[in-house]
């Protein structure tokens, strides 16, 4: 089987896909269309986010058995028309969840004991203890939009925490011993800190907007790892504004281009972003919840068992 690596990844990725006979071949600059004259060549390609794989793309290739993805979702990929060629999808939601539990864990802390304001003002010489006085998790009902592998995997790192953790996710009964799956209502209820762990798809798209902030019977905070088209971030800014929202842990922004390697399609800061930049109450990441040092082994290991179990057990 003759593989067409797009981005670079773990070496064991090459590795054992080597083991298992694959001739592996490697093209990280070639464009898109570039990339089309040569795919028909390929039996399966391993890509991250580096460029759509739409149509004319699945035409082009008319040897592919797979297409693997490293990383989480399949957003990039035309899913169904891939599959209606029979090309077998593959991604690796397993491999980055852990990191992603971790991360939202971490931003939520350091928001709520005031980490960032209190390092930058001491390195300026002000010692603010009142000012910097923080919250605790411990009471609070953490609200999760999605109970997939990552909001299994944040929920599993709350359990110690002496907080209430429910759920809304379109799938029914998919709550367990550390989640308790409501009703959005009812989520919408009951939330003192809400954090998004749905895919990129239609339901998603922009769901967090000002009617739907609105719907919340309490202020509160908000967590996204997960996408950055979930949340209009003209209407989180409008909440933050009006103390709606108490505050934003944002790895990911609306602003964000389809690779996810850089921030915007221009130099144009919009206005919204503008002021999350400014806000003490907000903490931002570059779209790094699922990046560690681990995540990129386990990623790659993921990736190859399922390319294992489909073509060469």
């Amino acid at each position: 089987m003759k593989v067409l690596h797009l981005d670079s990844n773990h070496p064991i990725l090459m590795e054992d896909l080597a083991s298992f006979g694959c001739e592996n071949h490697q093209n990280f600059t070639a464009s898109k269309t570039e990339i089309e004259t040569i795919i028909h060549s390929y039996d399966g390609i391993v890509i991250r986010s580096r460029f759509q794989i739409d149509k004319t793309f699945i035409d082009a290739a008319k040897k592919l058995k797979f297409i693997a993805r490293v990383g989480a979702g399949l957003e990039s990929i035309d899913c169904d028309y891939a599959t209606s060629k029979g090309i077998v999808l593959i991604a690796a939601p397993e491999g980055n969840r852990n990191a992603v539990g971790e991360h939202a864990l971490g931003m939520i802390l350091s928001l709520f004991n005031h980490l960032k304001k209190a390092d930058l003002e001491i390195r300026k010489g002000l010692w603010l203890r009142e000012q910097n006085r923080g919250l605790e998790l411990e009471g609070k009902t953490i609200g999760l939009i999605g109970y997939g592998n990552m909001g299994k995997a944040f929920a599993k790192k709350l359990k110690g925490f002496d907080c209430k953790v429910i759920c809304y996710d379109l799938k029914a009964n998919v709550g367990d011993e550390n989640c308790q799956q409501v009703s959005l209502q009812e989520l919408q209820q009951r939330t003192d800190v809400v954090s998004i762990h749905t895919p990129h798809n239609e339901q998603s798209y922009k769901m967090i907007n000002a009617d739907f902030i609105e719907k919340f019977q309490k202020n509160f905070y908000i967590i996204n790892t997960a996408r950055g088209t979930a949340i209009v971030t003209d209407a989180l800014v409008a909440a933050l504004k009006s103390g709606k929202i108490l505050g934003a842990c944002l790895d990911v922004l609306e602003y964000e281009k389809t690779s996810f390697e850089n921030l915007f399609e221009n130099q144009q800061l919009p206005a919204a972003f503008q002021y999350l930049i400014q806000s003490e109450n907000v903490l931002l990441s570059p779209h790094v919840a699922g990046w560690t040092v681990e995540s990129k082994f386990k990623l790659a290991k993921t990736i190859t068992q399922k390319i294992q179990l489909h073509f060469f057990s």
